[in-house]
């Protein structure tokens, strides 16, 4: 057991993330061997999720992650699996536009509107400047 104070939150740090490795590495596992005992779409898909986390949370190289992924659509290929094609382009309806025209109470207003009142501070100066001239 470490002495040292750094050392010993090291080591506590150390076990928290084994803890949370061995569980995301079991996760991937399980959801593998769903996927290679009954092929599907959704078990593909729960599948690769639990390798994206992986590469999220640092544990599995994105190469290797590529790889595994590619090998379970080999599987998936091959066993006749009809993936949900995801559809990237928008839809063509557009949105209801808002109306443009102002009222006419709102257009008057913009022209009736009264320039703010100049500070008294100005006033006397430009008044002191008058008299002195």
């Amino acid at each position: 057991m470490p002495i040292i104070k750094s050392a010993i939150k090291r080591a506590k740090q150390t076990v928290k993330r084994r803890e949370r490795n061995v569980g995301i590495k079991q996760d991937i596992k399980s959801a593998t061997k769903a996927f290679i005992a009954k092929p599907s779409a959704a078990t593909l898909a729960t599948a690769q999720s639990e390798l994206d986390t992986a590469v999220k949370k640092g544990l599995l190289k994105k190469n290797t992650v590529a790889r595994r992924k590619s090998q379970l659509h080999a599987i998936a290929k091959s066993a006749g699996v009809k993936l949900a094609a995801k559809s990237t382009k928008k839809s063509t309806a557009k949105p209801a536009a808002k109306p443009v025209a102002k009222s006419s109470s709102a257009v008057q207003r913009k022209k009736t509107t009264t320039k703010k009142p100049v500070a008294k501070s100005t006033v006397r100066r430009t008044a002191a400047k008058k008299a002195t001239k």
